[in-house]
């Protein structure tokens, strides 16, 4: 499995140019499983060690298992998300059991906007968000660099409007 810089870009032969997201979002997806996770067993301890006994304490452990559990998954989730900019619409994919291939046309294109919450700004990231004429194709790229985010939106922006303009 490639990591880190290896997998930003993939050029597969006579296909699209794949990106793949920033380290930076799997790194703050892995840091809120394990605060939430690590808080949840820590509480769980304390009560059931106070109200049960120590030895029902032991059951603050299963958060503990389902934080690794969940390192794992979340790494081959990020792992699945790559997106690719074509002539005439944009790929997105992701997925680990469940492959999904998304493919919104620049002329469909009615909004893109990027977004930041305030755990994705403290980490650096931003979302772009593509609203479409039809729902069932609208789409999201999470966790990307805010610079390259906004290259996209206005990129997709440029595109959307010169193909819409032709309709």
């Amino acid at each position: 499995m490639e990591t880190g810089s290896e997998r930003d870009t993939e050029v597969v032969a006579d296909g699209p140019v794949w990106i793949g997201l920033p380290p930076g979002l799997l790194r703050m997806r892995r840091l809120l499983l394990v605060v939430w996770l690590g808080l949840l067993a820590l509480a769980l301890g304390l009560l059931l060690g106070l109200l049960c006994g120590p030895a029902w304490a032991a059951f603050a452990l299963l958060p503990l298992a389902l934080a690794g559990w969940g390192w794992v998954l979340l790494g081959r989730n990020w792992a699945s998300w790559r997106y690719a900019e074509r002539a005439d619409d944009l790929l997105i994919s992701r997925g680990v059991l469940w492959r999904e291939e998304t493919v919104v046309p620049y002329g469909r294109m009615q909004l893109v906007e990027v977004t930041s919450g305030p755990v994705e700004r403290h980490f650096g990231l931003a979302s772009v968000q593509l609203h479409t004429a039809a729902a069932a194709t609208d789409a999201t790229i999470p966790g990307l660099d805010p610079a390259e985010a906004e290259r996209l939106r206005d990129r997709l922006t440029e595109l959307g409007e010169a193909r819409s303009a032709g309709l």
